[in-house]
Parts: C-alpha cells; structure tokens; sequence
C-alpha cells in the first residue's frame, strides 16, 4: 500500500487512484529566466524520486510538467516586473531566446542528475487559447470578471479559497495579501489576476489578441490549463516546493474546480526548501548555487543527488560544503563496493523477493528515501551471495537512480563502449574548459573521472586516459 502525506489534509494517507493501475502527475516546471538553484532542483530530484516508486511499485505513471516561459511576475502576488522581461533586459536578448536557453539549461541539468524528463513538457507560450478559453468559461460561470482591462479571478464566490490552511493561518494570510498587494482593480485582495492586458505593462514583449484587448496570461492560469489538457478533468497528484502552496496552488484549485465543477486533483506533494546558514536558497539574493558550480567545485551531480535522498523530502535540508564532502566520500565508497561485487553464480530469489520487498516498503511509506537508502547498506553488509547483491542494486538504482554500478567494469581493467564515449565526451569539454580558460571546470572534470577510477594525462599529441591501478 503506498501512502503519501497529502499536503491538502495534512494527513498521510492511501494512494487510490482515479483509474486503478494508472497516476495522473503533474509539476510545476521552472520559470526559464535563469539558471536553476540546486534548491529549486532538490523538489525536482524528489519528484523524479516519486515518479520511479509509483512505476517501481506497478503503477502506471503519466506525468506532466508546464515551462513557465510567460506571465511569472517577480511577486507571486501579481506584482512586480515579469520575471522573463527582466531576464531579457539583464542579458540584452530577447524573452524567447533567454526562454531556449534557460530550457535548454534546465534540462542539461535534469540530465546531470538523473532526473527522468516527464512524459508531457509544454510551455506556456504553446497554450495561449487554451488559456483563453478557460477563462471565458471562468467569466461566464461568474467566476472572473473585468476591472482596469485585466481579468480577476473573484475569491468572494468561493466557500473557502484558502483551502491548505487551518483558520488561524487564513486570518494571517488575509492580512498579508492586504499588506501586499495594492491593485486597486480587485473587488478582493485576494483575487488574483487571469489576464493582463497592454495596461499592466507597456514593454511586454509577449502579447495575444484575446476577447480583453492584447495582453498575456496570469502565471496561476498556466498550470490549471495545461493539466486539464494533458491529463483530463481528473489528476491524482500534484506537484512542487512548499513555496508554491500560497498563492500558485491555491489559486490553482481555485480557478481548476470552479471551471470544472468538481473536485480536480486528490493529493498535493510538497518538497520543504533547501536551506544553507543564512536561510533559504533564493535566485533573488544574487549568488546562488548551480549544478555546474557543483561541478566546478569537484562534485559529481548525483552527489547532490544523493545527499537529497539521505533526508526526507518534508523536511529542510542544510546544505554546506562540509556535508557535501561526507556524502561524496560515502558515495564513492558504494561505488567502490559495488564495483567488487562478482557476477558469478545465481541469483537467491527468495533473499532478492525480501530486500525488494523492505526497499518498496520504506518508499511507500510515503516516500522515505533515507530508510530506502538504508535498506541498500543493510543488504550489503547482508551474507548474500554477490550475484544477488548486484541484482538488488540494480533493481534499486531503477529508483535511486545513482548509477550505483558505474564502477564496475573500470575496477576489473575493463571499460565498455559506453564508458569510452562517455570519457571522451568528458576530455572534448575539458578541452573547451581550457581553451576558455575555465580551469575550474577543467579539475572538476578530471576529479570527476579520477572518482571513476579513469586517470589522464596530457601530452603532446592530447588528452589520453589509463585505468588507475
């Protein structure tokens, strides 16, 4: 049985789908002005983490994630300048090229991580009259109306908007939005804006003709659409950091089930910050950590994977630079161990049917990756034999997805076809690092193949690369 906490009732509880066998899944994808923080990657590494257990566990996953490539403004609270102007002001290009690029950099990262690419990517941009035409239907049902020439969702229709606190928490939120937000246009303050027209910013670059004038979409409107879209009137679960439970989510539910006229998503997951000393991880401080900084710095990416799952996803996670090292050490060494392990003999399916089973059951319950890690050490200090040790870990790494074997074969004096191409895909980009005089990046390599037990040495004729004794 594998049970979630379920941010919506703040109760851990069964996972029933809507249609037995088969989860609808939905993410709130990256706003592609910038590069993503390892913070904001930490969510995305957990819901990879959860994507992988409900397939693991026989479930059938569809998952969707949305590109916020319009409308985000740099307040949740619809206030501020559009993050993806701001992001084409600071570079001097266009919003569309900063979106491919920092798309493009999102999934690079994804990759670095073993993050899965969902089944369904779209972009905002790609759903413009589906937008629209969600919104007209919001207006007709009396919904949303029109003030100042923007489009605003009326709270005031609904018997509870702030569907994910408790009443104490409501009254402060209250009090918040009337500090914040200032648009006189709102018949509430907390009614959030469907639909910008030219009024709100003279120098938008991306505008739409639509029944209000030219204008562009609210950033809440995009994710309700384009789950409604891909997944059908009914989702099983939603996705995203603990940041986006007020406004983005609950404007979400409230906007999704007034267009419906039902109930539309059952559970609701949420992935607690990343934290360093001096608080939370936030583009907006200005110096913030990437997964190529990681690299840079001599980490491999899935280290950082592997100190995200060493801790439960509902609670916040310290980062620092003393932790990385302990958790690259002890990643190395599974490795190491793992690469010992002979693959000789059979398999003891019934000792295989007992770890598989312990495995599964720290993530069904409700995600618990550090016991699921746990289960792996246990195992290996188990008296197995090792060809079920090595099955065990490659039935796990399904989930973790650690490449928990990327050692074998180089510690026996071997390397496969994959291996080489990845080493020489590694000595082209050492080359470039060079060649820009990023040496940084350049070590960084070369630390990050040494951990694989690949050395190099340059001479005058290149880059060539032994096995280390």
């Amino acid at each position: 049985m594998f049970t979630i906490y379920n941010t919506l009732t703040r109760k851990n509880e069964e996972l029933i789908p809507n249609v037995e066998g088969k989860i609808n899944m939905y993410t709130c994808g990256p706003t592609v002005y910038h590069y993503a923080h390892i913070g904001n990657l930490r969510s995305y590494i957990m819901e990879d983490v959860l994507e992988k257990a409900l397939r693991y566990s026989g479930l059938d996953v569809k998952r969707v994630m949305n590109i916020t490539d319009v409308g985000h403004l740099s307040s949740d609270a619809d206030t501020g300048e559009d993050k993806m102007l701001k992001g084409a002001k600071r570079e001097k290009k266009s919003v569309m090229e900063i979106a491919k690029f920092y798309t493009d950099a999102f999934f690079e990262d994804c990759k670095k991580l073993n993050i899965k690419r969902p089944d369904v990517v779209e972009p905002a941009t790609n759903c413009i009259q589906d937008f629209i035409h969600m919104i007209e239907v919001l207006i007709e049902k009396g919904y949303a109306y029109e003030a100042g020439g923007n489009i605003y969702f009326d709270t005031s229709k609904l018997k509870d908007y702030y569907v994910f606190s408790n009443q104490n928490e409501k009254e402060l939120l209250v009090g918040v939005r009337d500090d914040v937000d200032a648009d006189e246009n709102k018949k509430n303050p907390s009614d959030f804006v469907l639909w910008f027209t030219k009024s709100k910013f003279d120098e938008q670059e991306l505008k739409w003709d639509s029944p209000w004038g030219v204008g562009y979409p609210g950033w809440h409107i995009e994710c309700s659409a384009i789950g409604i879209k891909h997944l059908g009137e009914y989702m099983d679960i939603h996705c995203g950091g603990v940041d986006n439970i007020f406004p983005h989510h609950t404007n979400e539910i409230a906007q999704s089930e007034s267009y419906l006229g039902h109930k539309w998503c059952n559970y609701w997951f949420h992935v607690q910050h990343l934290n360093d000393k001096s608080g939370k991880m936030s583009k907006s401080k200005g110096d913030f950590l990437t997964v190529s900084l990681l690299e840079e710095k001599g980490y491999n990416p899935l280290v950082y994977r592997f100190f995200c799952l060493q801790s439960h996803y509902r609670k916040p996670l310290e980062y620092s630079y003393e932790v990385m090292d302990n958790v690259k050490t002890a990643y190395e060494k599974i490795l190491k161990r793992v690469a010992e392990l002979s693959d000789e003999g059979q398999v003891d399916k019934n000792k295989f049917d007992e770890y598989k089973k312990k495995f599964l059951g720290a993530l069904e319950n409700d995600l618990n990756t550090s016991m699921a890690i746990t289960v792996v050490y246990d195992m290996l200090k188990d008296d197995l034999n090792d060809k079920t040790k090595l099955a065990l870990i490659e039935s796990f790494d399904e989930v973790l997805s650690l490449n928990l074997t990327a050692l074998r074969g180089v510690e026996n004096n071997t390397v496969d076809n994959d291996m080489k191409q990845y080493i020489e895909e590694m000595i082209q980009k050492r080359a470039s690092a060079k060649k820009e005089k990023d040496f940084a990046k350049a070590d960084a390599i070369r630390e990050e193949l040494l951990s694989k037990g690949i050395v190099l040495k340059d001479t005058r004729e290149g880059t060539v690369w032994t096995i280390a004794d």
